[in-house]
């Protein structure tokens, strides 16, 4: 739990919280679910959830806290929110990329849906220095070569960077 102040997403689910957090946590590394909260008969006619399903689960994805709440279909993810997994590898690209998607779908420019709904962008960690060079051509080479990218190739962008 957290001991100093934390700013954490809350994920919302309808019936998939615990199932999502231990696929989270099963692919980052250092990562681990932290507590799970159960729905008692208390509220019962206000959530409609059977006493002793799960509520909530907290979980750490490398340092980072998030909560996975059962709280019934009403709201849906969006694209209009979606995590950032900064990779210093093409390994790691790969590895992210095939685990998120699994079961969801690939979007363009890095973007992917997992098997939840929920989006991610699996990044190049060098992309945002790239895309801040004062020189404009190699940000703009840089600029069109992921933007024909599902998944991101880190060789390429280095190509386009290097003007090769």
């Amino acid at each position: 739990m957290a001991t100093k102040l934390e700013i954490a997403p809350c994920l919302w689910f309808d019936t998939q919280a615990e199932q999502a957090a231990k696929r989270y946590v099963s692919i980052f590394e250092d990562s681990k679910i932290e507590a799970t909260t159960y729905y008692g008969k208390e509220g019962f006619e206000v959530h409609g959830r059977p006493a002793g399903s799960v509520m909530t689960v907290s979980f750490r994805l490398r340092g980072s806290l998030l909560t996975a709440l059962n709280g019934g279909p009403q709201f849906k993810f969006s694209e209009a929110v979606s995590f950032q997994v900064f990779c210093d590898t093409q390994r790691e690209i790969d590895h992210y990329w095939t685990e998120l998607s699994h079961g969801g779908e690939e979007g363009p420019c890095g973007w992917l849906k997992d098997e939840f709904g929920l989006s991610w962008q699996v990044v190049p960690a060098l992309l945002p220095k790239y895309l801040l060079d004062p020189d404009t051509a190699k940000a703009g080479r840089v600029t069109q070569a992921f933007l024909k990218m599902k998944k991101f190739d880190i060789a390429a962008i280095e190509r386009a960077y290097a003007g090769r």
